[in-house]
């Protein structure tokens, strides 16, 4: 597996987001608490290292982490206004945070931060309910967000090492356990999740 040390951070050449990373980050932690940050600020580790692996841009790679939970702790109301705004599916109103935080977390950074690369905007997008399409770049974030280095939980390392070995795969993985785990806690599931599911996780 490749090593921490083997990715260094990307120096920023504005093709993804106008400034530096420097200032991206400064940007991001004023708008989520300390414990929130240092988990983005793992998530970036891990999708360095599998942006390495996988053959995709770092500079894109890192701009997506540092962003797909820079709405996480915004206001309701935001979210329902940008909802309005943007006139996103209604339906999503009758959801929370969770969801929001991806879906419409996604217009927000494009708004705030100037990041208008559809790529990265789809993965903040699909990066807590998956899509049935995914990019590399999408899958990359998808799983650097659930194996990042401060996770800890049954399956972890296991889910770690596949993504490393087999991206796609991976996807499976976590879709399967996560779907896995709503159900048996008597949890909603988002409807985009259930169609994910059908596409990483089901035997064709």
């Amino acid at each position: 597996m490749t090593q921490l040390n083997e990715v260094s951070l990307p120096t920023y050449r504005g093709r993804y987001y106008p400034r530096s990373r420097a200032d991206l980050v400064q940007r991001v932690a004023k708008q989520v608490s300390p414990k929130r940050f240092e988990h983005i600020l793992r998530v970036e580790e891990m999708a360095l290292r599998l942006a390495k692996q996988w053959g995709v841009d770092l500079e894109q790679a890192s701009v997506a982490a540092l962003t797909h939970d820079y709405a996480k702790e915004q206001s309701t109301q935001k979210f329902l206004d940008f909802i309005d705004a943007k006139q996103l599916d209604p339906n999503l109103k009758a959801w929370n945070s969770a969801i929001w935080h991806g879906i419409v977390g996604a217009e927000i950074v494009a708004d705030e931060l100037d990041i208008q690369n559809q790529p990265i905007l789809d993965a903040i997008r699909q990066h807590t309910t998956g899509a049935p399409y995914m990019t590399t770049l999408s899958q990359i974030l998808y799983m650097a967000d659930y194996v990042e280095m401060g996770r800890d939980f049954p399956g972890v390392d296991e889910a770690r090492a596949l993504a490393f070995e087999d991206l796609r795969a991976s996807v499976g993985w976590q879709t399967r356990h996560t779907l896995a785990f709503l159900v048996a806690n008597g949890k909603p599931v988002y409807p985009l999740t259930i169609l994910t599911y059908n596409e990483w996780s089901v035997e064709k």
